[in-house]
């Protein structure tokens, strides 16, 4: 597994989907969706509460993720870290004294970070990603968490039909 952070509203903006497509959801639909979210915190047995600054700006923590990575750090370890700050802890992780707590945060504002971000974004885009989190397995696109029982498949050798 390779994490990949992206600009998620640049990459709505380039397939056009609304920027939250959670507010564009009538109202029966937006409830079942935060219920649904709860569900599956349930399931998968992970802390889980729906933040006070929602959306949040994430620019910032992305591109710290990328510098923690550059300097040798763990992507996944930095991601599930502010994915923690922002939805279980209710922190402003666009704060850049929370950001503090996790990584240099003056490497946020490097080129080769915040080129590194948009390439990842672009890629994404052109590698048919509409909406995260998604998959790519062998070839094949996978969207949504509850699809991880298909990536497993497929990367054990199952070829799913076009």
């Amino acid at each position: 597994m390779r994490w990949r952070p992206i600009l998620i509203g640049a990459l709505f903006k380039q397939v056009g989907t609304p920027d939250v497509p959670l507010d564009g959801f009538n109202p029966p639909k937006r409830a079942y969706v935060g219920r649904d979210l709860l569900h599956w915190a349930a399931h998968y047995e992970i802390p889980f509460r729906w933040p006070s600054r929602f959306p949040m700006r994430t620019v910032a923590p992305l591109r710290l993720a990328l510098a923690v990575e550059a300097a040798g750090g763990d992507l996944a370890a930095i991601s599930h870290a502010l994915f923690r700050a922002y939805w279980v802890d209710d922190r402003d992780i666009a704060d850049p004294a929370v950001l503090a707590e996790f990584g240099d945060v003056a490497a946020i504002e490097t080129p080769a970070v915040k080129n590194a971000l948009r390439a990842a974004t672009d890629e994404a885009f052109a590698a048919g990603v509409f909406g995260v989190p998604t998959f790519l397995a062998r070839g094949h696109l996978y969207w949504g968490q509850d699809r991880l029982d298909l990536v497993a498949k497929t990367l054990a050798g199952w070829d799913p039909p076009a």
